[in-house]
């Protein structure tokens, strides 16, 4: 079997996740590897057979997405001669961890393509929502990369297709200890607005992970340091906390690791305004903004707040099981339309989830 694994490239959380995914899938056949994105600082210890600029949102420094960064950055013809030049029908089985690049191409190909995400757990009807409604927010989030059947990952199994998270093994065989410190990843912020805020809450060390720092440096008890996937997990694992951005994977693993938990969700991102909902209902403590007048609830949080603790079974390898079944449900689909066997296809394409696609095979 040929397996084409496409990851979406600018968070680290898709490439950490990949981390541990990507072994379970050379055991199921020939793999190959597609990165699209340009944002994340951790690297995969895989060769990668396609890389593509994809579709990145660039993070700002104020809180939230840099809209014009974004834009500048973005260049739907180059993206479409991506798609384009994809080939898509020389693989068995295409399994998407949030690409747009590898969706597209099924789409426009008719190919069946298996999402594998985080996101496909978000836009579940099942799954926590913020109160505020974000209607171009979630059409974002339905339409950035469509796949054909949802496998997803959240904090908790919200509904039949929604799986615990993937913990690193890293993080997972590590023995956690409390040596007083607290971690901190808010990559939408800048440096010196974090330091402006940390400063003030003078009783703990704060060990930032920066994308902006290109070397350590020190601010009274605030340490700055450049992004290192091995430094971060061991300052998290040897931490009390973890103050971060409403992510997926760090807001897990710091649960998984005991951890006080803090999060703080970016500005105009509909996916972490979600997660915050989600760890709100589990009772994790969420600012809205890092700002001068939420010091008082960070350092309520640092004085008196209990870590909350989550069991994460390592599932990872039954979900890929889950993933592969319904490949062979599609394959026989498939062999069925060939057979002419439509009445009862066609309401099987349904029960699959497929009805965008199903008139189209149905009409070959």
């Amino acid at each position: 079997m040929k397996i084409l694994y496409a990851i979406q490239g600018t968070g680290n959380g898709h490439i950490s996740r990949a981390r541990d995914i990507i072994p379970l899938l050379q055991l199921k056949g020939e793999l190959d590897i597609l990165v699209s994105g340009t944002e994340a600082e951790v690297q995969l210890p895989y060769p990668i057979k396609y890389t593509f600029k994809g579709l990145s949102f660039v993070f700002g420094k104020k809180g939230g997405i840099d809209l014009l960064a974004t834009y500048k950055k973005s260049n739907l013809k180059r993206l479409y001669n991506e798609i384009k030049s994809l080939d898509v029908d020389q693989y068995d089985l295409v399994i998407n961890d949030f690409e747009p690049v590898s969706a597209w191409a099924c789409k426009l190909k008719l190919k069946a393509c298996i999402g594998l995400s985080h996101q496909a757990a978000i836009i579940n009807k099942k799954s926590p929502k913020p109160k505020k409604k974000d209607l171009v927010g979630a059409i974002v989030l339905k339409n950035y990369a469509p796949v054909s059947q949802e496998f997803g990952f959240h904090f908790e199994a919200y509904d039949k297709n929604i799986f615990s998270p993937v913990i690193r093994h890293q993080v997972r065989e590590a023995q956690p200890v409390d040596n007083g410190h607290y971690t901190v990843y808010l990559p939408a912020y800048s440096d010196s607005r974090i330091i402006k805020i940390l400063t003030n809450i003078k009783e703990v060390k704060w060990e930032v992970f920066s994308k902006q720092a290109l070397k350590a440096f020190t601010e009274k008890n605030v340490y700055i340091y450049p992004i290192n996937n091995e430094s971060f997990i061991e300052s998290m694992v040897s931490s009390t906390g973890v103050l971060c951005g409403a992510g997926f994977e760090t807001p897990a693993e710091a649960m998984f690791l005991k951890k006080k938990l803090l999060v703080v969700p970016m500005k105009g991102q509909y996916e972490q305004q979600c997660n915050a909902a989600a760890l709100q209902q589990l009772g994790i403590t969420v600012v809205k903004k890092l700002k001068s007048k939420n010091i008082e609830k960070i350092r309520h949080w640092v004085n008196f707040t209990k870590n909350l603790s989550m069991e994460y079974p390592d599932i990872t390898a039954q979900v890929l099981d889950e993933v592969f079944l319904k490949y062979h449900e599609l394959q026989k689909v498939a062999q069925e339309i060939t057979l002419g066997e439509a009445p009862t296809t066609l309401k099987k394409f349904r029960d699959l989830n497929l009805g965008r696609i199903m008139s189209q095979i149905s009409g070959r």
